[in-house]
């Protein structure tokens, strides 16, 4: 969607006027990249015993993730903890259990198995799966095609204004000012995973949306 700012016009030296316009383009592309982030979770009143049961667990995940060619620089842990849990009777705080969490992100640029990566994980005993975060590897490539297209945009605007007003435009603009926000990734959100289907989980990352928007400022 294209936004244009109130025709504006200012006094210039040589008696020139400048007109005021707001270019914005918007580029849809798929995305070619995803970052899953999910991890196991144990629990023992004893913590090396919920220790060794996760590292057991994430051992096996790894294992797995390699068999089906995620290579290891492409994998990293990203959250350990291991914490005491309490329940609380009649006001009092009494030990529980303690909790370990290890989680790990997996980058891959094979999209279209991203969910036979999730069912991987999930059958060797992945029980969280927080998120699966969909980005562009080199954003900026597409980011400059519609920085470009929002300029032209812009300019066609200025056109549009000077010929009505009968008078002639100047090619070069006086200023250009970039307004462009940041570009937010796609992120699917869940919650503690389980599964048993032997039909790979669908994603579906759609596209993202590449904005670019300028304001200049052209002289008639």
């Amino acid at each position: 969607m294209n936004h244009i700012n109130p025709f504006s016009t200012t006094p210039h030296r040589s008696n020139q006027q400048t007109v005021k316009v707001t270019g914005e383009e918007t580029l849809q592309i798929a995305p070619d990249q995803a970052i899953i982030t999910l991890g196991v979770v144990t629990e023992n009143v004893d913590p090396k015993i919920a220790q060794q049961e996760n590292s057991q667990t994430i051992a096996q995940i790894l294992d797995a993730l390699s068999k089906i060619g995620i290579p290891e620089n492409n994998i990293k842990t990203s959250d350990y903890r291991i914490d005491p849990q309490y329940n609380y009777v009649d006001g009092k705080e009494i030990f529980h259990k303690y909790k370990v969490l290890h989680m790990i992100q997996i980058k891959t640029n094979d999209i279209e198995h991203v969910g036979t990566i999730v069912d991987t994980a999930v059958k060797q005993g992945a029980n969280s799966v927080s998120n699966v975060h969909f980005s562009l590897s080199n954003p900026d490539v597409y980011y400059n095609q519609a920085l470009s297209l929002a300029l032209k945009n812009a300019h066609k605007k200025a056109l549009t204004l000077t010929e009505t007003l009968g008078t002639s435009l100047h090619p070069l603009p006086v200023q250009i000012e970039e307004l462009s926000a940041a570009r937010p990734p796609i992120v699917l959100q869940a919650s503690t995973y389980a599964k048993e289907s032997s039909t790979p989980t669908p994603f579906k990352p759609g596209e993202l949306n590449i904005t670019a928007t300028v304001r200049v400022e052209y002289s008639y």
